[in-house]
């Protein structure tokens, strides 16, 4: 069987022109799409996350902010910078970089920010849209792989699938993102016994663990369809995702590489859930 390698990087780039399209009438109808992002902290993937963001951002035309707060600011202050955010009519999206330091909780940061600013989708409000099947800020993860195998006209309905991880960021909006398509979802975690048993019957696996090597070959059924979701740096400076890779070309049917699968998609939905807010904004005082 020859495997399919989905490009991300390619359907990414095809997405942010529509989103520049798109961008550009609400710019000219007075309602340009801006997001701020804010990074407490000199964690270094935090920062170059960040940098990616607002790269992306210029590049479909929003109006974007960067704050850069030190590892010593005290909840309060953030909440105060996150309620002016809420204020300012130029900022559709408000975007916290985690993770944050021990002093700040997130929980508390995540909910105070507005719900028609939540373009991460973490907000408990927009998580029960997601829930109740009516979502509107979907997690851009999960929201970057269901466009990829939407685009790559993967059937869903009727399909079993594995989701390994259970992450409020991925994890559980994966899982019912499937669920919604007509999927039959089984979600495995680090307490899941036997996990090769559930991967081996999944028409499609999604792996999310943050783990190299975690899905091997003997694990993957045969034709399916894997998305590779993890991001993790060897030793030696390699990238590389949950799947052994060069293992299961020839057995899946299709599957995402790491880098240039799933991450350059997470980015873009990012990009996607701004413009969203920021067409929201322009019909609420329509």
């Amino acid at each position: 069987m020859q495997t399919r390698i989905i490009d991300g990087a390619a359907l990414a780039r095809r997405l942010r022109s529509e989103l520049r399209d798109r961008a550009a009438e609400l710019t000219a109808r007075g309602y340009q799409p801006g997001l701020v992002a804010v990074r407490v902290g000199e964690d270094p993937a935090s920062k170059v996350y960040v940098r990616t963001k607002m790269k992306a951002s210029a590049e479909v035309g929003l109006h974007s902010e960067h704050v850069e707060l030190p590892a010593a600011t005290t909840e309060t202050t953030l909440l105060e910078r996150i309620a002016g955010f809420n204020r300012d009519p130029r900022i559709h999206g408000i975007l916290v970089q985690l993770p944050l330091p021990p002093q700040i909780s997130a929980d508390n940061v995540l909910r105070a920010i507005a719900p028609e600013k939540d373009v991460d989708g973490f907000h408990p409000y927009n998580v029960g849209l997601l829930a109740t099947g009516r979502p509107r800020f979907v997690p851009c993860t999960p929201a970057g792989v269901m466009a990829m195998l939407a685009a790559e006209e993967i059937a869903l309905e009727g399909r079993e699938a594995v989701v390994i991880g259970r992450s409020n960021i991925v994890g559980k909006p994966m899982a019912m993102l499937l669920l919604q398509k007509g999927a039959t979802v089984t979600m495995c975690h680090s307490k899941t016994r036997d996990l090769a048993v559930h991967t081996s019957r999944a028409d499609v696996l999604v792996a999310a663990v943050g783990r190299p090597n975690t899905v091997r070959e003997e694990m993957i059924k045969p034709g399916a369809v894997v998305v590779d979701v993890g991001i993790n740096r060897l030793p030696d400076g390699k990238l590389v995702g949950d799947v052994a890779f060069e293992s299961a070309l020839g057995k899946a049917s299709h599957i995402t590489p790491v880098p240039g699968g799933v991450g350059p998609m997470t980015v873009t939905m990012l990009m996607a859930n701004t413009v969203l807010a920021a067409q929201l904004a322009s019909e609420s005082v329509s």
